[in-house]
C-alpha cells in the first residue's frame, strides 16, 4: 500500500523485480565453493583433465546483474588446458583435435579418433561432482551444453559449462569454446557481455540495470509471448548506447515509456549478437512479433497515461494505470 508513483515502484522493484540482497550474497558464496571443489578435482582423480582456473568465468544474467527474481540458476564456465590441442571451425561446428599424448583428453574423444567429444567432457565432469559429499544426493544431468547441478538444499540449479580458451586469432581476438548440444563446440565470449552491461550502465549513471529487471518482469507477464532474457536485454542496451544526448533516469517509470517504444520499433529488425559470433539473435516467428509489438504499444499508451496523470497530481489513478502493465503484484493505492 502506497501514496506516491515513486514509493510504488521503489517497493515493487525491491518485492518482485530485483534479487534478495541475502540471496543474492548466499549464491556468491555457494558458488564460489563449488569452484573451490571443481579445482580439487585432478588431485582426486588421475584422469581429470587438467583444469585452466584462471579463464573460469561466471555468465548469464546473474553474473552481469540483470537477473530479476526469482533466482532458478547460475552460470559457470568451467576452463580445461587443450594440452597441445588445435580446434577447427566449421559452417556448422568446430571441431576440437587433442594429441595423442594428451592421456586425460584422449579417452573423451569420439571413437577411434582424436576429436574431442563435448558430451563426454560434460560427463567426466558430471562422474566427479558425484564424489563430492555435499553433492551426492543432488540431481545432476547433461543438459545440452551444460551439466547441471540441482541441490535440494537452494531453490537455483548450477549450470556448469566446460570450456577451453582459444589463443589469438589473426584478428588478435580469443575466444571461450563451449559444447554446442551435439558432441562438438562452438565459440562465445561472455566477457564482450558482461563489459557492455557494466561501460552502458555506467554510462547512464548506473541507472540502466533496474530498466533492464523492470523490463524482463514485463516480458514474462503470461499475456504474450515472451523474447528471450538474453534478446530484451541486448535490445535495452541498443537503446541506451546510442542515446547519448540522455540519460536514463533513476526513476525508472520515465525510462518504461522510452522502452516500450522501442520495442515497437524494434521488434520486428534483426538484432545483433554484440560479441559478433551469432549473428541475428531475434528469433522470434512473425505472430511472436506481431503480438510483441501490439502489447507494446498498448502498454506504451497506458505508460504515457499514468505519466499524465502523475503530473496532473493523481497518484491514485496512475499507481492504478501502472498496475495494468505490470501485472498484479504492483503495489495499490491506500
Amino acid at each position: 500500500m502506497v501514496r506516491t508513483v515513486n514509493e510504488a515502484f521503489n517497493i515493487f522493484l525491491k518485492d518482485y523485480v530485483n534479487l534478495d540482497p541475502d540471496e543474492t550474497q548466499l549464491a556468491r558464496s555457494s558458488r564460489d565453493w563449488l569452484l573451490d571443489q571443481i579445482r580439487l578435482f585432478p588431485s582426486r582423480e588421475i584422469t581429470f583433465p587438467k583444469l585452466y582456473s584462471e579463464k573460469d568465468i561466471s555468465f548469464g544474467s546473474f553474473a552481469r546483474r540483470t537477473k530479476k527474481r526469482e533466482l532458478d540458476d547460475i552460470d559457470i564456465m568451467i576452463a580445461f588446458i587443450a594440452e597441445g590441442g588445435c580446434y577447427q571451425e566449421y559452417i556448422d561446428r568446430i571441431e576440437i583435435y587433442v594429441s595423442d599424448y594428451a592421456y586425460k583428453l584422449k579417452p573423451l574423444c569420439y571413437d577411434n579418433t582424436n576429436t574431442l567429444n563435448s558430451r563426454r567432457v560434460i560427463n567426466k565432469l558430471i562422474s566427479l561432482l558425484d564424489r563430492v559429499p555435499q553433492y551426492d544426493k543432488a540431481n545432476k544431468k547433461r543438459n545440452m551444453e551444460a551439466a547441471t547441478l540441482n541441490l535440494k538444499s537452494y531453490p537455483w540449479t548450477f549450470d556448469l559449462v566446460p570450456c577451453f580458451f582459444t589463443q589469438k586469432d589473426w584478428l588478435n581476438k580469443d575466444y571461450y569454446l563451449i559444447p554446442d548440444g551435439k558432441g562438438h563446440w562452438k565459440k562465445t565470449d561472455p566477457r564482450i557481455d558482461r563489459n557492455r552491461v557494466t561501460e552502458v550502465n555506467q554510462l547512464n549513471n548506473g541507472n540502466v540495470l533496474n530498466v533492464i529487471r523492470l523490463m524482463k518482469y514485463w516480458n514474462e507477464r503470461p499475456i504474450m509471448p515472451s523474447m528471450s532474457s538474453y534478446l530484451i536485454e541486448n535490445m535495452i542496451l541498443d537503446l541506451y548506447s546510442t542515446q547519448s544526448y540522455t540519460k536514463a533516469s533513476v526513476y525508472v517509470d520515465l525510462e518504461v515509456p522510452k522502452v516500450l517504444q522501442y520495442i515497437q520499433d524494434k521488434i520486428f529488425s534483426p538484432v545483433n549478437d554484440p560479441k559478433g559470433i551469432q549473428g541475428d539473435i531475434n528469433k522470434l516467428n512473425s505472430e511472436e512479433r506481431n503480438k510483441i509489438f501490439t502489447r507494446a504499444y498498448i502498454d506504451y499508451k497506458k505508460a504515457l497515461e499514468a505519466r499524465e496523470l502523475e503530473s496532473k497530481g493523481d497518484q491514485k489513478l496512475s499507481i492504478a494505470k501502472w498496475g495494468s502493465i505490470f501485472g498484479f503484484n504492483f503495489p495499490t493505492y491506500i
